[in-house]
């Protein structure tokens, strides 16, 4: 594949990748300004133009994934038997330099329930990079044109309509950061059952009153879940300074709160060649539950 189906690859896996361009030849050189080579974590794409020259640059860019570098930067090889080098020699006799720009892997988050505020949030997550599933399991509230204000961001949203929504929560990768907001608290219930058999799950808010969360949790313990399983659990969710019932609010509030625990609040996009409330407070909202 060539280096802008290599990058629309890695996304769609939710892996992070680097894009090595060489930006300037002079003299002699394997390989022309402009060659592309994408670096991920276990493969490479593409080349610019092999040896030590394309050994050391595939080995900063695992370097700048692994600490999640968002900064591109410049690097500069002389290709000649005097340089130092880590890889062997190259006497093509010229000087190349590399441009690497990496792309960090999306965040994953999921809206379970599309009511008033899951509608809201998804709205205000759709305008940031990311892959944003919407969960429901009334299928009216996933119609093309109901979330067309949704799907007209830049995020890859993806609607899914299932009768038992918290099914899905084991069909979520790694690191996923959910909100649990359905028009039902049994299905709330199940759903918070099922995201504290997922450890690896990344933030888990519950839309709600504490009351309810208090309830909750008794029941979560009858199952045997722990209270340091249990606090995983965010609620209510949103900035507890942010006080207000309104949709809008609770999902503006909610949608801040998120990004502060995210590596970065607006990750690198692609190439554009590429598709792509009061801690006491309720937050109890017409075709929302407390």
């Amino acid at each position: 594949m060539d280096w802008l189906d290599a990058l629309q690859h890695l996304r769609s896996a939710g892996l992070p990748g680097v894009l090595a361009t060489v930006s300037e030849v002079r003299g002699h050189a394997p390989r022309e300004a402009g060659a592309k080579m994408v670096v991920g974590a276990e493969s490479i794409w593409g080349s610019i133009g092999g040896g030590n020259l394309e050994a050391t640059v595939v080995d900063r860019a695992r370097d700048m994934m692994a600490r999640g570098l968002t900064s591109p930067e410049t690097t500069e090889f002389a290709l000649n038997e005097h340089a130092a080098t880590e890889h062997g020699r190259q006497c093509c006799g010229g000087k190349v330099r590399v441009l690497l720009e990496p792309f960090l892997s999306l965040p994953t988050v999921a809206i379970f329930g599309v009511g008033h505020v899951g509608y809201e949030l998804g709205r205000i997550l759709s305008r940031i990079p990311m892959t944003l599933y919407l969960v429901d399991s009334r299928g009216e509230q996933l119609a093309a044109a109901r979330l067309a204000d949704v799907t007209s961001g830049v995020a890859d949203v993806r609607a899914v309509h299932t009768p038992v929504p918290d099914s899905f929560i084991g069909d979520l990768p790694a690191g996923a950061h959910v909100f649990i907001m359905s028009h039902d608290h049994a299905e709330d219930f199940l759903l918070c059952h099922a995201a504290l058999r997922r450890p690896d799950l990344g933030r888990v808010g519950l839309i709600g009153s504490r009351a309810k969360w208090i309830r909750f949790r008794q029941k979560l313990a009858a199952e045997g879940f722990t209270d340091a399983e249990m606090d995983r659990i965010r609620c209510p969710i949103g900035l507890p300074e942010v006080s207000g019932k309104a949709p809008a609010v609770i999902a503006v509030s909610a949608a801040a709160d998120l990004l502060r625990a995210l590596p970065s609040a607006v990750p690198r996009a692609l190439p554009s060649a590429v598709p792509q409330v009061s801690p006491s407070a309720s937050q109890s909202t017409p075709g929302t539950n407390s």
